[in-house]
């Protein structure tokens, strides 16, 4: 049994690097080899910052490695059809974030359907965006924002990480609660985003929370509001949007983990319960709020509704704000 088992971890890990090798693992006990853990977006990412979070702990716990394999392209969408094509016995999973949903709610014809090809294992973390504007704009608030963008109807610019994205999403929600005209100009990633920002090219943004608070506390950027019901630990004296300006607006985007459909139920539950322990690990947890996202564990079924409301929103906001894909 031991050989048999020594082999079944060489194969695993022959897959998980695209050797291509496969084994039949399954007369043994969950997790019997290593686990590829696929990300979409580059090595320093918040999905790869949180997959290596988790890592070492799953590690830890069963003695099995989980090889990151960062799979930045297409928005996504590579590292999305190579999971739902995987084999669904476990060893292959994908943490990603709620651009996830976005990219469904946008193209119709993604080489896999993001209900139907995936199981939810459990969300990871909630995330709060900041509505951030260049200093030199002139607004120093909320309203004061929102009025400048309806005096100059189509003149004023927001900027995302990407077309579909969490960034590109809660900027469209902003526009429409409030019922300006902007144009959004979408970048290959955050730090783009909000480097046009600051130099005054692009006018606002609702941008993540670690990068934003850096380029807030240097003066390069002004804070005037988080996206979130309530008001931030991180960020006690910056009012909610909803407080500010716009009474009911609340965006909280998620990172979370999936596996190809057909996974066997046991399996899916073992590793929800595992991760959700390791996000209450107080090094961990400490690690996750230090970045301004929320540590949020949930079940796959809760996770796999929560994406499928996400979705229909998310596609209900884009059309109604006249988003087309590019």
């Amino acid at each position: 049994m031991k050989s048999h088992g020594n082999a079944c971890a060489a194969a695993l890990a022959a897959v998980a690097f695209g050797i291509g090798i496969q084994a039949d693992c399954a007369a043994q006990p969950y997790p019997a080899g290593p686990i590829r853990m696929v990300v979409p977006f580059t090595p320093g990412s918040a999905s790869d910052i949180l997959a290596r979070l988790i890592q070492p702990k799953l590690l830890e716990a069963w003695g099995q490695q989980i090889v990151i394999d960062n799979r930045p392209s297409a928005g996504g969408t590579v590292a999305g059809t190579i999971v739902a094509g995987a084999v669904p016995d476990g060893y292959t999973m994908m943490l990603t974030s709620s651009g996830f949903a976005g990219s469904a709610a946008l193209y119709d014809k993604l080489p896999y359907d993001s209900v139907k090809d995936f199981s939810g294992i459990t969300q990871v973390v909630s995330t709060p965006l900041v509505l951030v504007v260049a200093p030199g704009l002139g607004p120093k608030a909320t309203k004061e924002l929102i009025a400048l963008a309806q005096q100059k109807p189509g003149q004023l610019n927001f900027s995302s990480s990407g077309i579909g994205s969490g960034t590109h999403y809660a900027g469209e929600l902003f526009n429409l609660a409030a019922g300006i005209k902007t144009v959004h100009v979408p970048y290959r990633g955050t730090p783009e985003a909000i480097n046009d920002v600051i130099s005054g090219r692009i006018q606002y943004m609702t941008a993540p929370v670690l990068p934003a608070m850096t380029l807030v506390k240097s003066g390069r950027l002004l804070a005037l509001a988080v996206t979130t019901r309530e008001r931030m630990s991180l960020l006690p004296d910056l009012p909610t949007i909803a407080e500010a300006a716009l009474p009911g607006f609340e965006y909280d985007g998620w990172y979370g983990i999936f596996t190809p459909s057909k996974t066997p139920r046991a399996i899916v539950n073992k590793m929800s319960v595992e991760v959700a322990r390791i996000l209450k690990l107080p090094d961990v947890a400490e690690k996750i709020l230090a970045t301004g996202a929320v540590p949020k564990s949930s079940t796959p079924q809760a996770f796999d509704k929560l994406v499928r409301e996400e979705i229909v929103m998310r596609g209900k906001v884009f059309k109604a704000a006249g988003v087309k894909p590019d």
